[in-house]
């Protein structure tokens, strides 16, 4: 039963598919002319873009991300307030101890 009243849903959604698939609005047209203003406005944009300054970009040497390695014993970490901030990641087989703060 539940194969047959599947196969019917089916049927009636691909109907409708195929009868709505051509129809579109005529008043969402866009002239030719309209539509080569926009083109040619996304175009100079673009080229903007790929030829805007080099000196905006991020330098890859300055990573933010970037965490220096602590020696088991040495502080990785601060207290500020409730936060605890890191100052450094511990080396492999070791965490951070959030009490002591430092790596163990």
């Amino acid at each position: 039963m539940d194969s047959v009243r599947a196969a019917v849903y089916l049927s009636v959604l691909l109907s409708l598919l195929c009868v709505c698939r051509g129809q579109m609005s005529l008043d969402n047209r866009l002239s030719a002319q309209e539509e080569q203003d926009i083109k040619r406005d996304l175009a100079e944009a673009l080229g903007e873009l790929l030829d805007g300054d080099q000196d905006d970009r991020i330098s890859v040497e300055k990573k933010a991300s970037v965490i220096p390695r602590c020696d088991v014993g040495e502080r990785c970490a601060m207290k500020h307030g409730p936060r605890i901030g890191r100052l450094c990641d511990c080396m492999r087989g070791t965490a951070c101890n959030t009490f002591f703060l430092r790596c163990y």
